[in-house]
C-alpha cells in the first residue's frame, strides 16, 4: 500500500497491536492490543493506565509502533512507527470519547463512557508521530494465485 491507501487503512477501525521495547532487558518487545485512533496526516493517539508497564515503557523508550491488520482474505496489514511527541496527564476527554464512538455504538459508547468515568483521573494519552510504515495488500497475490486454478 502507498501514501493514501495506507493512511485510510490505518484511519479505519481496527484493534491495534501496540508494541515498545521493553527497557527492562529481561523480555521480547512488549505487545499489546489497544484501541487507538487515526486520522490521515495526523499523529496516532492511544490511552492506557499511567501505573501500567505499558505507560512505564513508552515513557521510557520514547517511541512505539503499532500493527493493523484486515483478517479477511485477500489479507492486508499497516505497521506504523515513531516519536512519541505528547503526553497528556490526565488523559484527553474528548479522545477518550472520540475512541469509546469509535469502537462502540452510540448507546453502548455513551454507557461505556458513564461506567469508566474514573479512568480519566487515571489514564494517559500518548501521541505518536508516523515516521516508518511498513504495509502489505495480498490482493494482487490472491487474484494471481486464484487465477491459477482457474477460480476467477
Amino acid at each position: 500500500m502507498q501514501g493514501d491507501e495506507r493512511e485510510r487503512f490505518l484511519a479505519d477501525i481496527h484493534v491495534g497491536v501496540l508494541g515498545v521495547t521493553d527497557t527492562r532487558g529481561t523480555s521480547a518487545p512488549l505487545l499489546v492490543p489497544v484501541w487507538y485512533r487515526y486520522e490521515p496526516g495526523k499523529d496516532v493517539v492511544v490511552q492506557t493506565s499511567r501505573k501500567s508497564v505499558k505507560a512505564r515503557l513508552l515513557r521510557g523508550a520514547g517511541r512505539f509502533s503499532l500493527c493493523v491488520q484486515d483478517e479477511t482474505a485477500p489479507y492486508r496489514y499497516v505497521s506504523v512507527e515513531g516519536p512519541v511527541v505528547s503526553v497528556a496527564d490526565p488523559a484527553d476527554a474528548v479522545e477518550r470519547e472520540a475512541m469509546a464512538h469509535r469502537y462502540l455504538a452510540d448507546g453502548e459508547a455513551r454507557d461505556y463512557l458513564v461506567a469508566t468515568h474514573e479512568q480519566l483521573v487515571d489514564d494517559i494519552t500518548f501521541r505518536m508521530r508516523p515516521e516508518r510504515w511498513r504495509t502489505a495488500n495480498f490482493a494482487a497475490f490472491a487474484a494471481e494465485f486464484a487465477g491459477a486454478d482457474g477460480n476467477r
